[in-house]
């Protein structure tokens, strides 16, 4: 079966998503994610200039020949936007694979290793007081794994806390909007909502906390330790993990289970935290670490260091990406828990898919592929627009630091 065209289609039905379709001579056709928080159109560049060229008269079925030939051929190996256009191309590959089966994406990968797919979302609020209320409302709407955000009292914006409580889209400005951060008031603040949200939600529902990256080993150190009490199912991104060795600090020092990975692209990036077990979940995504072929290979070297799968899913990444991820998650042993934050109507009419939610689990759907399609015609209707990340500057002076 030759790949007889590809092309890459660039859409904002709320915010902006890459897509890659590619084609076949035998009429099957399969998508993949490629999309890339604030940096969309580099990786759609890489996929026309230099990946789709590559790909026209190549097997489809070859998955692990073109993922390696796509990797090692490239000579600049990893990185965020590599890695983005490759995982599109093995999505789509894998897509077109199952499709051609007549079979569900996680048949080929082995079948099923659970009847669903354990999810967490996301309650956030101003205050301690609307966290706990969303909370209780996300409990009510079925969700058994919950991540607890707070605003900051003396901080104007902080991470998470969006203008409306079904989804948080932080990408929102024509150029990066700057926020404030002080590393003293959010240690101090943490442990009370967390305090509160548990004794209003009570010992059985899994809580979870995400750090951004924001803090030092030993103030994550710290605040892990603090909220020990409180029993969170993780504590995510505490530290950048650009040094790997940092959380052996974090270890040393809390028992809170850490979460760390969603900005990994490969394997080397986690490799020392999950044999040194320095991790409890390892976050890498489809579309951020090369697809499932190369997610396959992170969970199995996870797996034998007793490190579970928690792969990120905010709204940044397409309904393509949660496809594909919820069959992954279906199949793999190792699995921890998987973040949903729902997409908007209008996202969803553009890309339909055959997973759905109930009582706390995600249901992959049983349509052969990965069961999203994407429609263009509707998709043309919303062009891309300009949208960056914003950026973080201590409250005290100013100094740039951890968004």
């Amino acid at each position: 079966m030759k790949i007889t065209h590809a092309r890459v289609i660039v859409c904002c039905p709320g915010r902006n998503f890459v897509t890659l379709k590619i084609e076949t001579d035998e009429g099957l056709t399969g998508i993949g994610d490629a999309t890339l928080n604030g940096r969309e159109l580099a990786v759609a560049s890489y996929l026309s200039e230099h990946v789709i060229p590559c790909l026209i008269g190549r097997d489809a079925h070859q998955i692990e020949d073109i993922w390696q030939y796509l990797y090692r051929g490239a000579y600049w190996r990893r990185g965020p936007v590599t890695m983005s256009a490759i995982a599109a191309v093995d999505t789509a590959l894998w897509d077109i694979k199952a499709k051609a089966a007549n079979m569900p994406l996680y048949q080929l990968l082995g079948g099923r290793s659970r009847t669903g797919v354990m999810v967490y979302g996301h309650a956030n609020g101003r205050d301690i007081s609307q966290t706990v209320e969303e909370v209780l409302r996300h409990k009510e709407m079925g969700y058994l794994a919950i991540r607890a955000q707070s605003g900051v009292p003396g901080l104007d914006k902080v991470y998470g806390v969006g203008k409306g409580t079904t989804f948080y889209e932080p990408a929102d400005a024509d150029l990066p909007g700057e926020h404030d951060w002080s590393s003293e008031k959010y240690l101090l603040h943490t442990p009370r909502l967390f305090e509160a949200v548990r004794q209003a939600v009570g010992p059985d529902t899994h809580l979870l906390h995400d750090v951004h990256h924001r803090l030092t080993p030993i103030e994550a150190a710290r605040l892990g330790k603090s909220l020990e009490p409180f029993h969170l199912f993780w504590m995510e991104d505490a530290t950048p993990a650009e040094n790997q060795e940092a959380f052996r600090l974090i270890r040393q020092h809390t028992t809170t289970p850490l979460a760390v990975g969603e900005v990994f692209n490969t394997i080397w990036d986690c490799k020392d935290l999950i044999q040194n077990q320095l991790i409890d979940y390892i976050r890498t995504t489809v579309v951020h670490a090369g697809g499932i072929t190369h997610l396959r290979r992170i969970a199995d070297f996870a797996a034998m260091f007793q490190v579970r799968t928690g792969c990120h899913g905010a709204t940044d990444l397409s309904p393509v990406c949660m496809g594909a991820a919820l069959h992954f998650d279906t199949w793999v042993p190792n699995f921890g828990v998987q973040e949903l934050m729902p997409h908007n109507e209008l996202t969803n009419e553009v890309f339909a898919h055959a997973y759905s939610f109930d009582k706390g689990l995600m249901h992959c759907g049983e349509t052969a592929g990965h069961g999203v399609e994407i429609d263009e015609k509707l998709a043309a209707k919303y062009p891309y627009q300009r949208a960056y990340l914003p950026v973080n500057r201590l409250a005290h002076d100013g100094t740039l630091t951890n968004w």
